[in-house]
């Protein structure tokens, strides 16, 4: 058993990282500055969509998103349960309300069916998770939901390194809401950004991501700017700083090193779980194209087959000095949204008690690897029997 004890997630920094932070703050801006335009610029250039707005975190993103295709007061907003709370939050705080939807319990993620289910004539808009980082065609579901004048947004925390069909999240949707927290792919320590190929959800979440301000208020302690601007709405205070833009454009460029780290863990333990009884991981993706980020590693206990359930599993990797996550609790089991409306939820009821995220960042080492994959076989008591996939 190992000695120290391995984290869930430890971020990915490097001294380029570093330099690069010192210098943002050498050149005389802290807040929105010209590192923020550039790592908009980055990001656009890199995922392929049009348009992309730095903001202070992906929950930001999700309320200007809303904000911008329409969203308000007595609208609803069809999200899955399987989620992290933000989206759901976003809704509420802008009047509308959220709609649960189930998931796939292969894919953990929502597919047309779970969200067909949950839409009424009151949906205004649509926010979708692919879940872990796993890409699912979100196409059918964009030309079901704009049939019908709805919106689609894609909550794209996970998302960073995954490829759809070849296409990053937000090609095809009404807008994409990335996350640089501490865990995801790329990390920044907190940070969100916003793409879309439509020009006006763009300049309107400009615009609201600083208090409401006309669009180049940020360049009024320049030379080029001036002291006069205007409040267009109100608005509010979601602008990312230069330093934390700093670091996402180090992390930005590092991507396919660290996702393919990634891709080597997650390729280890595909391989090297398979065949522990109760053990199950998420389905692949199928289609050509497909990458899955590999932002977080989730498998599911099967308690009748693997002979513990998935809490003692948690408590038994703890013991051998192995750290995990769950992701999620759903989000209509709290308190706060237990008397919101949802569809049935079966798949969402029957993986929350099972899943478990394991141990998944680019840092770690093959010992590491080792050592989770050895905790796991040590915590699972039922005999090895045959690969499964979650079913």
């Amino acid at each position: 058993m190992r000695t120290a004890f391995l984290p869930y997630c430890r971020p990915d920094i490097t001294h380029d990282e570093i330099d690069a932070v010192v210098d943002a703050m050498s050149n005389g801006w802290l807040t929105s500055g010209p590192r923020v335009r550039e790592f908009e610029t980055a990001f656009a250039q890199a995922s392929g969509v049009t348009h992309a707005v730095a903001v202070n975190s992906c929950t930001a993103a999700l309320h200007l998103a809303l904000l911008a295709v329409g969203v308000g007061p007595g609208d609803e907003v069809v999200t899955p349960s399987l989620t992290f709370v933000a989206g759901a939050q976003c809704a509420i705080e802008i009047g509308a309300t959220p709609v649960f939807c189930d998931v796939d319990p292969t894919t953990l993620c929502a597919g047309l069916e779970q969200i067909a289910a949950a839409i009424t004539p009151l949906t205004k808009a649509i926010i979708i998770l692919p879940y872990a980082g796993r890409p699912f065609d979100i196409r059918p579901v964009v030309e079901f939901a704009h049939a019908r004048g709805i919106a689609v947004i894609e909550d794209a925390a996970h998302a960073a390194g995954m490829l759809s069909a070849g296409t990053w999240a937000g090609t095809y949707s009404d807008a994409a809401a990335y996350s640089f927290y501490a865990t995801k792919n790329v990390a920044s320590a907190e940070g969100g950004m916003l793409v879309t190929n439509a020009p006006p959800v763009a300049d309107r979440v400009r615009v609201l991501s600083l208090h409401g301000m006309s669009r180049d208020a940020w360049k009024r302690y320049t030379q080029d700017g001036t002291w006069r601007y205007d409040v267009e709405e109100p608005g509010f205070k979601y602008n990312m700083p230069d330093v934390l833009a700093a670091i996402g454009l180090v992390q930005l460029r590092r991507l396919s090193e660290m996702q393919a780290r990634r891709e080597r863990i997650a390729a280890r333990y595909l391989e090297e779980l398979d065949g522990i009884a109760g053990l199950a991981f998420q389905a692949p993706p199928r289609n050509a194209g497909d990458r899955h980020s590999w932002c977080m590693f989730v498998v599911k206990i099967e308690r009748e087959r693997a002979g513990i359930d998935r809490d003692a599993v948690i408590e038994a990797l703890k013991r051998r000095n192995i750290g995990t996550s769950v992701h999620y609790i759903p989000t209509h089991h709290f308190t706060a949204y237990r008397r919101l409306a949802h569809t049935p939820l079966p798949g969402t009821e029957q993986v929350s008690s099972q899943i478990l995220s394991l141990p998944l960042f680019p840092t770690m080492s093959d010992d590491d690897v080792s050592d989770v994959v050895a905790a796991v076989r040590e915590s699972i008591p039922a005999a090895y029997t045959s690969p499964i996939l979650m079913a």
